[in-house]
This record gives structure tokens, sequence and C-alpha cells, in this order.
């Protein structure tokens, strides 16, 4: 029997995801379509060890869903779901997709755009923020990521190395802190 690569349970208004009628297929499936359903909770991709593409537009993902660790997942997308607080989902996924190289998260409350009211610079901000905590990320919201961009991100957004002095002892390079972004109507910080 050949082993599955690709599942799509999508339009299905899915609440959970139907484990028992998966069988062991989740340990070899690398592409999974839940989109169109009404997902808060996805803690049950800790089975899916080659996952590496995962779409999940239009559910009710929100900015504290917990995603387990897949290293394998380099390609995922979040459109028009409920995130809002940027900084709390991006560490997140940062910790649980650290080989990601793909990112959608359009229509979503935490990332402003021309389509959802959000104004230029708020839609420049949250790019830089994404690329900056996102080190192998090439792509963000269909749009590809340049050294330049990525560059002035890091600029922007990322705190220098702790270095070594000559005594041993540890001390932040001109002890800059890490620039958290401006305070915004889209909010890096909400609470949702």
């Amino acid at each position: 029997m050949e082993e599955r690569r690709r599942l799509s349970l999508a339009f299905q208004e899915l609440f959970e995801f139907p484990v028992k009628h998966l069988g062991n297929q989740a340990e070899t499936l690398e592409e999974l379509d839940l989109s169109h359903n009404q997902f808060t909770e996805v803690r049950f991709l800790e089975n899916f060890l080659k996952l590496n593409t995962l779409i999940l537009d239009n559910n009710n993902i929100k900015s504290h869903t917990k995603f387990p660790p897949l290293s394998s997942l380099t390609c995922l997308w979040l459109n028009q779901n409920k995130i809002s607080n940027l900084t709390v989902f991006i560490d997140m996924l940062s910790r649980s997709f650290p080989n990601m190289r793909y990112l959608c998260m359009m229509n979503n409350p935490a990332a402003p755009s021309y389509f959802n009211g959000g104004t230029y610079q708020q839609y420049r901000e949250y790019r830089q923020y994404v690329i900056s905590q996102l080190p192998n990320l090439e792509v963000l919201d269909d749009n590809r990521i340049e050294p330049d961009e990525r560059k002035e991100a890091e600029r922007i957004f990322r705190q220098l190395p702790v270095q070594s002095s000559s005594d041993g002892s540890a001390r932040k390079k001109k002890a800059k802190k890490k620039k958290r972004p401006p305070s915004v109507p889209y909010s890096l910080d909400s609470t949702s």
C-alpha cells in the first residue's frame, strides 16, 4: 500500500481532528490542509513528524494557540484567523517551527495591511518584526524577503549578542536593549 503524503480535510467544519480515522498515516503525511474549519487547538499535530506544509486558513487560531514542536515544518498558512498578539504568536512559532521558510498570516488583526485597515507603516513594522524573529524565513505573506529587508529588520528589532570581556565576564555590546515595536492600533502587545 502506497504511503499517503497529502491530506485535505478542508471545508469540513471540524472542531477536532479525527485522529482515530487516520491510523498510522500521521507518521508519513507531508502536507495537511485543514482550511475552512473551526480549529482552535492543534496539539494533535505532535504525531505528524514528517509534516512540511500546514494550511490552517480560515479557522479560529488565536495568539495563544499552542503548536507542538515540528522541525520538519517549512510552510505555514494562517490567513484569516484571529491572531491579534504578534509578539506572543511569533515567539511561539519560532520555537515550534525553527526551520520555517514560508509564512502567510494575511487578514489577521496582528498582520495589518491595506486589506484589513492597516497603514503602510504598520505593515512595514509587522513585516520587520516577523522577519527579525524568524531567521530562516524566506517568504512572508507571498512576498520574498530580500537581504536588505532582513538586514534592516534585524537592525531595528534584534538585541545585540552578549560578548565576553577580557576579564571573562559577560557584557552586552554597547548595552543596547531589544527594540520593541512602536505602539500602533493593531498592537503587537495586545492581550488576545
